[in-house]
């Protein structure tokens, strides 16, 4: 028999001020004391809690449970209080004393999580050590207002030529990348980040629900490919409780948004949100919230909204930061009409679509480019993305109809034949190996040299040899060029001549032709 049993929740709130006043004994300081609100638990499990007795606490408030796990006021009812648990509930149990914080949630900020694994709450997952970050901020923060923006002008490169080139993503955008299970919508994002390595972009990558393996891997090549040191990883996995994959996006969001305001670029990454939905469709129906359209609460469309209206791009005034937003969401049988995909299309400011079919028959990454948009369009590309893709969308999107068309009828008038041809070097072209992005001036003259029709004469399986062939060739031989591509001088006729002539050159070399030193 148990000679010391465990006091009950009152009696440990009954005795706590005598323990107080020893303590202050003790130390010879008087005491003063203090009031506080303590609840009981009354039922628990599956990450959610009913607490009796906070008659004051706040929505959104930190609260402790038995001292030790940290949860969420969810729900403020007359009566009782619906918490949504961050931690572990296993050690928990009917009458545990709760005890308020008088806080918002909140987590760490600061520059020393770049290079780290953290969850939501900011404690490190990586086994290095706790973060010595600048502070805590709130994980709910109010938007931006209107007047501290400013436009989207500024290119936020992939590396990615079908995205750049016909998808353009700014810094301060919202673009969703949406399609069905593996399609590669995590490949694109992680090709994203990795191609910001030397722009001085900071990355936050945000997983919801996601496989413990998954993760792993990559973390790992973020590591392999240099990227990790200039990204902030958060982690919120498929075994951690509902709760901690709630509160996620809004962690990240939080540690971007104070770079941001320091006057740096960032860009998040939401994988997935569709996991997110789910995390909060449950704890949702366990507080017994009103459920509507496929079970989800009335209030699913907000929690999406005031998050990715945190993304933006501040004046000059303000520091001139941005926060890029690229979040992801799955699709069912390649249904974009459900309802989280329609909630995200009509929030953010375009999106990247990944067709399955595409993916079935190799055209990587399989972005389908007749059902993906970028809203905030050619502004903010450089001048000489415009110029050589200016049209390449259009051309590139009756390629693919005129293809569709083709597959019913045997004789086809020349003309035809070479408009087919064209469009399928062009698409051989827009294709990419994962984790090479490629720098603009390299994507600049291969883009031209396929649209002056210079590829036409290549078999198929040659265009990716020559395709390499064009971009070191504009590399090596036109460094001037390539400067001011990337500073943003526009395409003027001579250079134009001058890359074609660099591209055509490459070409002859890979057929065996005596190179000729004439305008391309």
């Amino acid at each position: 028999m148990n000679q010391n049993p465990k006091p009950t929740w009152l009696e440990s709130a009954l005795l706590a001020p005598f323990r107080m006043a020893d303590a202050a004994l003790a130390q010879r300081q008087p005491y003063r004391p203090q009031l506080e609100e303590i609840g009981a638990v009354r039922t628990i499990g599956n990450g959610v809690a009913r607490v009796a007795g906070l008659p004051n606490v706040q929505a959104e408030e930190l609260v402790y449970v038995a001292d030790i796990t940290p949860a969420l006021a969810f729900n403020l009812e007359p009566d009782e209080v619906g918490l949504v648990l961050l931690g572990d509930d296993a050690h928990l149990r009917a009458g545990d004393a709760v005890r308020r914080t008088g806080r918002v949630l909140d987590t760490i900020v600061g520059e020393a999580l770049l290079g780290r694994v953290v969850d939501p709450l900011g404690r490190p997952l990586d086994g290095r050590g706790p973060v010595n970050g600048a502070g805590r901020w709130p994980m709910e923060r109010e938007s931006p207002p209107i007047m501290d923006r400013a436009p989207v002008t500024s290119p936020l490169q992939t590396g990615l030529k079908v995205v750049d080139a016909l998808i353009p993503v700014g810094r301060g955008q919202r673009e969703l990348i949406l399609g069905d299970r593996q399609t590669g919508k995590t490949a694109v994002a992680l090709d994203t980040i990795i191609n910001q390595r030397d722009t001085g972009v900071i990355c936050v990558y945000c997983a919801v629900g996601q496989r413990n393996s998954a993760v792993a891997r990559l973390i790992a090549d973020l590591r392999k490919y240099g990227a990790l040191s200039h990204t902030i990883v958060v982690a919120a996995l498929g075994e951690d409780p509902p709760g901690i994959q709630y509160i996620a996006p809004y962690a990240a969001t939080t540690m971007g948004e104070y770079l941001m305001e320091q006057g740096r670029d960032v860009l998040v990454v939401y994988d997935d949100l569709t996991h997110h939905a789910r995390s909060y469709r449950e704890l949702s129906l366990l507080l017994r919230r009103p459920p509507g359209r496929e079970a989800y609460p009335g209030d699913i469309f907000y929690i999406h909204s005031r998050l990715l209206e945190r993304s933006t791009h501040l004046r000059d005034e303000l520091g001139g930061g941005s926060l890029t937003a690229l979040p992801i969401v799955e699709t069912q049988a390649q249904n974009l009409s459900a309802y989280i995909p329609t909630n995200l299309i009509s929030i953010t400011d375009g999106q990247i679509y990944l067709s399955p079919e595409l993916f079935q028959k190799g055209v990587l990454p399989a972005v389908d480019v007749g059902r993906s948009v970028s809203r905030v369009g050619g502004k903010t590309q450089l001048p000489a993305f415009r110029a050589v893709a200016g049209d390449l969308r259009l051309a590139y999107t009756q390629f693919e109809e005129l293809e569709a068309f083709s597959r019913f009828g045997t004789r086809l008038d020349d003309e035809t034949r070479r408009t087919l041809e064209r469009g399928r070097r062009v698409r051989a072209v827009l294709q990419q190996a994962q984790f090479q992005p490629i720098d603009v001036p390299e994507q600049i003259g291969v883009l031209l040299a396929v649209t002056e029709g210079l590829f036409d004469a290549l078999p198929i399986e040659q265009v990716r040899q020559a395709e390499q062939d064009v971009r070191t060739a504009v590399i090596r031989d036109l460094p001037d060029i390539c400067r001011r591509i990337v500073e943003g001088k526009p395409l003027s006729d001579d250079y134009r001549a001058q890359l074609l002539r660099a591209a055509q050159r490459a070409i002859e070399e890979r057929i065996g032709v005596e190179p000729t030193d004439g305008d391309a």
